[in-house]
């Protein structure tokens, strides 16, 4: 019947026109220019949950800078501008593309803007960063941030939807923020940032935090995560839970099931999912393993409860600032 139905349209409409039809409805034809601009903002910034000032240099005034998402075979039309205000050159190195280091990702000095265009070619999760010189500095200070580039074939049995998403960026917190050589050799380093800010979801450890993560129990929970230290690779590890999947480096392709604690290399990112049990209340602590980490600020509290936040986890709720 299916055969016969197939025929008859082939046979009303054309071999050309059906092939024609045939290639709108694949993959290739939802890929799109997606346009992102950024500024380079030296600025202050909260470094933990009493309020401390930290003199950053940001994209956007934020650490992480913002969430760019897009599809796999989508075009980046990115631009940075630098503003006069502005005393150091600043750029953008984005783990997701495939360009001229000596061009597209060049220093751009204050006063001016660079704009350049690629193609997101590969499926996952990379960091993205200034690549000015003194680097280490530049990321240190807060220049860093998130792109997710989502597989062109979508969800899938292997790479099943999740019900909630969170994005984490980890960082080192240096507290003289001029010292770049100090950074390079890892001295000076007084605490971890997750999103910017040290034990920024954890209420157990500050008393000054009011954000957690939430779910509802039972729910798969994918948290994208970039490790954005300098120097220091990070023990990825859910206390009381266990990573469901681990897709390394974000792509469906590279799947790893029923992982207690994964290494995520200097500048690497991966996507981890947790299942909670269904039927009654959990929590996770979602740490860096390494200890001088996790009690710098490095603890992420993930509440499984009845009456999570609907809201939380969806949408632009994937970064909780």
């Amino acid at each position: 019947m299916k055969r016969k139905l197939l025929s008859e349209i082939i046979g009303v409409v054309g071999l050309t026109t059906f092939t024609m039809a045939l290639l709108l409805l694949t993959p290739q034809a939802f890929a799109k220019t997606v346009k992102v601009e950024m500024k380079a903002m030296e600025t202050e910034v909260e470094i933990d949950n009493k309020g401390t000032k930290y003199p950053a240099w940001t994209f956007d005034g934020a650490i992480p800078g913002k969430v760019v998402r897009v599809r796999e075979g989508d075009v980046v039309d990115f631009k940075l501008v630098n503003p006069e205000s502005n005393t150091h050159p600043h750029s953008m190195d984005f783990h997701a593309a495939e360009v001229d280091v000596l061009n597209e990702f060049a220093p751009v000095p204050p006063g001016e803007t660079k704009h350049f265009k690629f193609k997101a070619k590969r499926p996952g999760i990379y960091m993205y960063h200034c690549g000015a010189s003194v680097m280490a500095q530049h990321i240190a200070r807060g220049m860093y941030g998130v792109i997710i580039v989502d597989p062109k074939e979508g969800y899938s049995k292997k790479f099943p939807k999740p019900d909630r998403e969170y994005v984490l960026v980890q960082g080192q917190y240096f507290p003289d923020a001029d010292d770049a050589q100090g950074m390079i050799k890892n001295e000076g380093w007084a605490g971890s940032l997750i999103n910017g800010k040290m034990f920024h979801y954890d209420p157990v450890h500050d008393p000054n935090s009011k954000k957690v993560l939430e779910a509802k129990p039972g729910e798969r929970v994918r948290i994208y995560f970039v490790n954005a230290n300098i120097n220091e690779t990070v023990a990825f590890h859910p206390i009381a839970g266990i990573w469901d999947k681990v897709y390394i480096n974000g792509n469906p392709k590279n799947t790893l099931s029923d992982i207690a604690t994964y290494n995520v290399a200097v500048s690497e990112a991966s996507t981890f999912d947790i299942v909670s049990p269904k039927g009654k209340a959990t929590n996770n602590a979602i740490v860096d393993h390494a200890m001088r980490a996790a009690m710098g600020g490095a603890i992420t509290v993930l509440m499984n409860k009845m009456d999570a936040n609907p809201k939380l986890g969806k949408g632009d709720n994937i970064l909780i600032r």
